[in-house]
């Protein structure tokens, strides 16, 4: 029986999400795409809590001009800023079941570039 690419992404995503949790010292840096818009946030597991949180959809990146890998790479560098003035500089990255690839590895570029550590 063949897998749908959601089912698929799901399977990959509960693999990931049984190695990779986020804590009070290290929390997960989460990724959510869609085929419009993508979305970043820093959790920490333990608590259930955001601790910051970015999105294509802010006011200042939507206005962004450029195609979808360099807005992804500004959400990037928006949560990563966030994060870091909530005191959190490690994480360890959660890619949701996508790929390292396109959107998703230019998030995490323009993270590390705004000095996240993962």
């Amino acid at each position: 029986m063949a897998l749908t690419k959601n089912e698929r992404r799901t399977r990959i995503k509960n693999r990931i999400r049984k190695v990779v949790s986020g804590t009070e010292v290290r929390p997960r840096l989460s990724v959510f795409r869609s085929n419009k818009e993508i979305y970043a946030q820093v959790v920490n597991d333990v608590t259930g809590e955001t601790i910051a949180a970015a999105s294509s959809r802010d006011k200042d990146i939507a206005k962004a001009k450029g195609n979808k890998t360099e807005v992804a790479a500004l959400v990037g560098k928006a949560v990563a800023e966030k994060a870091i003035k909530a005191g959190v500089e490690t994480i360890s990255f959660d890619r949701g079941g996508y790929l390292y690839h396109g959107r998703v590895k230019s998030l995490a570029e323009g993270a590390r570039e705004a000095g996240l550590k993962f």
